[in-house]
């Protein structure tokens, strides 16, 4: 059977002339003495029993478990007249068919906040404007006409009119519904707040005893907190105390998730008046209870309120007696173990856990619970490194508790700090002024902006008693360096100027505006200031060594002092020179080569990360006459009798590698003869170094070190007479001497040759018996002797090449200096072992010819060895096995002019090629060292 087709008096227009001719019958104050209603209530009455029975009502209610989006097209006329058969052209309808102005709707309206109306009569009127229709689309149809030019005033206050004149639940609920769901719009939640909904939902927060209507309420009000501005508003009209005085009075479990997810959404970014209101309602010790809840959302939500409070700071005291601390470390630590979530869920943890190091009770607390342990996974975990330096500057905050300081020393803090120096960690987040610490509530924030961890910093260093207040400190502030004693007031008849210690001063920074004037002449607090203060409170210890005097922390010290692109801060140069200045730390330098370390870095320039590569950086004078300074303080530590024993004892008594460290570094740290001497030389220093050259190597640089430390003891024995020389030969290319054999070799010889050499190629060279026998006792004995060759015109030489017999001819014919061992030579870069100058220089060796031995040798060193060579030449020239070359190679890596990082490279070199055969290389260093002859007989080498 076909459905029944709408009336006339169906339509909408019909229902709403009844209702009013009803609602004027009623002002006329007629009323029914039986039912008690008047006849706006009955007509109410009648027009729901209409909505129910008909068949659109049925459908509207099938389509309010299912809605449908709303289509923009306009209806047309016949739409309108059959409105009531479609849920969505209802709503349309209502926007277009109404006379907004002065319709009927209006009149209803008075009704609402008529005292004397009866209930019933208040609460069919409800139902039929908000009930009609879903509420939040009934008042979005609205808001749309408002926007597009109507003369209705804004419809939220339709709402806000009935939730100020009714206070019954049922309509309070419905009310507040209607207000979250219009809130979920960006534009509706700004006019909700316009119209003044905020203090009636309040007041019905405490009004109201449902549970269902609080729900509501709740629910509103957190919709309402959709940005940072609302959410401010909210806070200062008194909607977060309620909620919290709700949240203590343990309500049913459907209403405490609805209260912990509003009070999520109002401490996002939390503001002051949040944090007052939600601790004077008593709501921490409730939240923190509830941070162990069976339900995951009220457990997950709870957690990061306490997060986001933790951004006020004078609540963190609160919330830390109330056992906050402990529910944020524990869950923090849960979130990072193995089963835990990512990085993003444990942001807002670590920011609350690092402002909470802003109060002393709180870190006495976190300490305790294992916080310490936490915040150093933190800075190890290169996934967590946008975090290291919210930890440091959190960590500052323990600077002078001496029990946590040992922990975290044990822990390893310092290599940390000083990877920290020149690292590439994210910027730390600015934060607000009311984040500071509340060991100092009185605290104001200087008109620039400072950083968020200075903020900390200072609270704490008044609280300590290092400045009188927060006008005294600014960023560059340290309690290393207190400002100087103000000025004496001026004479009051004019003086002659002088100048005085304070006018030779130029400040670092210029006076601005609300600062102290005694903080213009402070140093600088950069990024790096935090991980600074807490490596200048270790190296104030009575022993740093065992921390800041090891090859992490020195390197990190370095990089910073030298890769600053700015001037580097003060503290860094005052953490070095009081560690060099500690006699406590003298073995420790020794132990890991921290001396060579400063020398490298700062005199000459070569970084670990420079080597083996010959990357040239260029050193500035400040960065030398600060190593200069610094190695001169280790040299008054080892100089003392204190200094004398200790490196007497690591020399004598120490393990291998300690005295092969201590040999290394004496002569970076010893001026005085009579110790070095004795150490060096006399205990036998100086061989125990040469003998651990072919070892493994105990650090990254322990070779380029070695060359340094064998070039500096080479100026030390021998401070004005520079190193024995190569015996001088006439093998001057630019004026080679005369060549006596050229006169054998042109068309018409004088003499004739009687004597031919055949060579393996059939080559034959022409010769002079009598020069040639005289030359050399293998030819002589070949020659004029009894051997078959003595009556031969053509004599056969085995085993040579042209180019390795083309010297040898020169050399037994008188040639001496003509150029002629220069042939057989190859250029550098290419290998000798193998080549024709090797073979020529066998060849001498076999036919007795020392002279020519010599003279190619020197030849082999002037092409590899001298202007034009490089350091990968040396151990090319030590292969060949040659004393002379390997005193020369020696000479080359050892030389006083030479390049530190091309001596390194050499004596590497030097080192590849000797293998396990080291006698002949340590033989020559120590030769060249002492400054005599390679094979010489002095006493200096039998040390």
């Amino acid at each position: 059977m076909a459905a029944a087709k709408p009336t006339l008096t169906d339509s909408l227009s019909f229902c709403l002339a009844q209702l009013t001719a009803a609602a004027g019958e009623g002002l006329g104050g007629g009323k029914d003495t039986a039912t008690n209603e008047t006849p706006l209530g009955r007509a109410l009455l009648r027009e729901r029993e209409r909505e129910t029975e008909h068949e659109w009502g049925r459908s509207r209610e099938r389509e309010t478990q299912n809605p449908k989006q709303v289509p923009g097209s306009e209806l047309s006329a016949q739409n309108l007249t059959q409105g009531l058969n479609s849920w969505t052209a209802l709503h349309e309808g209502i926007a277009q068919t109404l006379d907004l102005t002065s319709g009927p709707l209006q009149r209803l309206l008075p009704n609402l906040k008529c005292p004397v109306a009866p209930p019933s009569t208040i609460f069919l009127t409800n139902t039929y404007l908000f009930n009609l229709s879903d509420p939040a689309t009934f008042l979005r149809s609205l808001m749309r006409e408002t926007r597009r030019g109507r003369t209705l005033k804004r419809p939220n206050y339709l709402a806000v009119t009935i939730l100020q004149c009714v206070k019954t639940d049922s309509i309070q609920n419905r009310t507040a519904r209607a207000l979250g769901n219009l809130a979920m719009e960006p534009e509706s939640c700004g006019d909700i707040h316009s119209a003044g909904a905020v203090p009636l939902l309040v007041e019905s927060l405490t009004a109201c005893q449902d549970s269902q209507c609080l729900q509501s309420v709740v629910r509103a009000l957190r919709n309402l907190a959709d940005s940072p501005q609302h959410r401010l508003a909210l806070a200062q009209q008194g909607a977060v105390r309620p909620l919290a005085e709700l949240l203590a009075a343990a309500p049913d479990p459907a209403l405490t998730l609805a209260l912990v997810r509003a009070l999520l959404e109002l401490s996002r970014g939390c503001s002051r008046a949040c944090a007052e209101q939600l601790s004077l309602g008593g709501g921490l010790g409730p939240l923190v209870s509830l941070a162990s809840h069976p339900k995951k959302a009220v457990r997950e939500a709870t957690i990061l309120i306490l997060a986001n409070l933790c951004a006020q700071g004078l609540v963190r005291p609160a919330l830390g007696n109330a056992g906050g601390v402990e529910v944020l470390l524990g869950e923090l630590r849960r979130r990072r173990g193995p089963n835990g979530a990512g990085p993003a869920s444990q942001q807002p943890l670590v920011r609350a856990v690092c402002l909470l190091c802003r109060e002393a009770i709180n870190r006495a607390r976190l300490r305790d619970a294992g916080g310490l342990e936490l915040l150093m996974g933190l800075l190890r975990d290169p996934r967590a490194s946008a975090w290291h330096l919210r930890v440091v500057a959190a960590l500052v905050g323990f600077l002078y508790d001496t029990g946590a300081l040992g922990r975290l020393q044990a822990l390893g803090l310092v290599p940390l700090l000083a990877g920290q120096l020149c690292g590439d960690a994210g910027d730390e987040e600015e934060e607000g002024r009311e984040a500071a610490s509340w060991d100092f509530p009185e605290e104001r924030t200087p008109e620039r902006a400072e950083a968020g961890s200075f903020r900390s910093l200072r609270s704490w260093l008044i609280s300590e008693g290092y400045a009188a207040g927060p006008g005294d400190i600014s960023p560059d502030w340290s309690p290393e360096r207190c400002p100087p004693p103000p000025p004496p007031p001026e004479p009051a008849e004019p003086t002659s100027p002088t100048l005085g210690p304070t006018s030779l001063r130029t400040p670092r920074t210029l006076r601005t505006p609300g600062r102290s004037p005694a903080a213009t002449s402070e140093e600088p607090w950069g990024r790096e200031g935090p991980a600074l203060l807490l490596l200048s409170r270790f190296s104030q210890a009575p022993d740093p060594s065992g921390a800041l005097v090891t090859s992490p922390a020195l390197c990190g010290l370095l990089a910073y002092v030298t890769g600053s692109p700015g001037p580097p801060s003060p503290r860094a140069l005052r953490i070095l020179a009081r560690l060099t200045c500690n006699p406590a730390c003298l073995e420790a330098f020794v132990r890991s080569y921290g001396a060579a370390l400063l020398r490298a870095w700062l005199v000459l320039g070569v970084a670990p990360e420079d080597w083996p590569t010959l990357r040239a950086r260029p050193v500035r004078r400040q960065h030398r006459e600060l190593g200069e300074m610094l190695l001169q303080n280790l040299t008054v530590q080892a100089e003392s009798p204190f200094g004398v024993g200790a490196l007497t004892h690591l020399l004598l008594s120490g393990s291998p590698e300690d005295r092969v460290a201590c040999a290394l570094t004496l002569p970076f740290i010893c001026r005085k003869p009579s110790l070095w001497r004795r150490l060096l030389l006399d205990q036998g220093g100086l061989r125990l170094l040469l003998s651990a050259l072919t070892r493994p190597a105990p650090h990254p640089l322990f070779l380029f070190f070695a060359a340094d430390s064998l070039s500096c003891l080479q100026g030390l024995v021998s401070p004005t007479v520079s190193p024995a020389l190569p015996p001088t030969i006439p093998l001057d290319l630019d004026a080679p001497s005369p060549c006596l054999y050229e006169r054998l070799l042109g068309p018409a010889p004088i003499p004739a040759p009687d004597l031919h050499f055949l060579l393996d190629s059939g080559l034959r060279l022409p010769a002079q018996r009598a020069a040639s026998a005289t030359a050399s006792p293998f030819f002589r004995a070949l020659l004029a002797g009894s051997f078959a060759e003595a009556q031969m015109d053509l004599v056969p030489l085995r085993g040579l090449s042209p180019s390795a017999a083309w010297p040898i001819l020169h050399h037994l014919h008188g040639c001496r200096g003509c150029g002629a061992a220069l042939g057989p030579v190859p250029p550098p870069g290419q290998p000798l072992l193998g080549s024709e100058a090797e073979e020529a220089l066998e060849a001498a060796g076999r036919f007795l010819l020392p002279g020519l031995e010599e003279e190619l040798e020197e030849a082999v060193s002037h092409i590899h060895l001298g202007p034009h060579g490089g350091p990968e030449s040396v151990g090319e020239v030590f292969r060949l096995g040659r004393p002379r070359l390997v005193a020369h190679c020696a000479r080359w890596a050892l030389g006083p002019g030479q390049c530190p990082r091309k001596r390194a490279l050499a004596l590497v070199g030097l080192v590849e090629a000797a293998g396990e055969e080291t006698g002949p290389l340590t033989e020559a260093l120590l030769a060249v060292v002492m400054g005599v002859e390679f094979g010489g007989k002095g006493s200096s080498l039998d040390c």
